[in-house]
């Protein structure tokens, strides 16, 4: 997610992403987690979710049961299957729900987590990162939680060359 494979779109909150240095693009990938992060759950890494509407109430594959979104990304535990996340359902099963213990909502694993699903997005499948396909309803244009998250996003790092961060800088 440092090389120029990153898709175009990632110039709405920074403009110079493609010619920053290495350690100022992990400095806006830290503060795009922040911001998803804050737009998914508060920056709440015990937050959780079980929806009741029958179009999104679905089973998790893992836990059998219907789905919860966890932790400071809301991920679900299928997720270990699908791209390699470290969560471990036989051993977070026996603990509470909002258990910090719990491997989902440990902020390494669940960030960690968040990186893998969002390299596949935008390197492997070569989306778009605001794709009306996002695992994230947050970085699907149009929505209500977009509009909180982009909220999140008027600070970048200086580095990015966005109109908000210069502003700042000013003050």
């Amino acid at each position: 997610m440092l090389t120029r494979e990153v898709p175009r779109d990632v110039r709405r909150f920074c403009p110079r992403f493609y010619e920053m240095a290495e350690a100022d693009k992990r400095a806006f990938w830290a503060y795009f987690f922040q911001a998803l992060a804050g737009a998914e759950a508060g920056l709440k890494p015990e937050a959780h979710v079980m929806h009741t509407d029958p179009e999104v109430a679905v089973k998790d594959g893992v836990t059998k049961r219907t789905a919860r979104q966890e932790g400071l990304l809301q991920l679900r535990y299928e997720d270990q299957e699908r791209y390699g996340c470290d969560f471990d359902w036989e051993r977070d099963k026996q603990l509470a729900p909002k258990d910090p213990e719990k491997t989902i909502l440990q902020p390494k694993n669940n960030l960690e987590c968040g990186v893998k699903i969002l390299e596949k997005q935008i390197i492997e499948q070569r989306k778009a990162l605001f794709s009306s396909t996002s695992y994230w309803a947050t970085l699907r244009s149009g929505t209500l939680s977009y509009g909180v998250f982009a909220k999140q996003m008027t600070n970048v790092p200086l580095a990015c060359g966005a109109r908000n961060a210069k502003l700042v800088a000013k003050r």
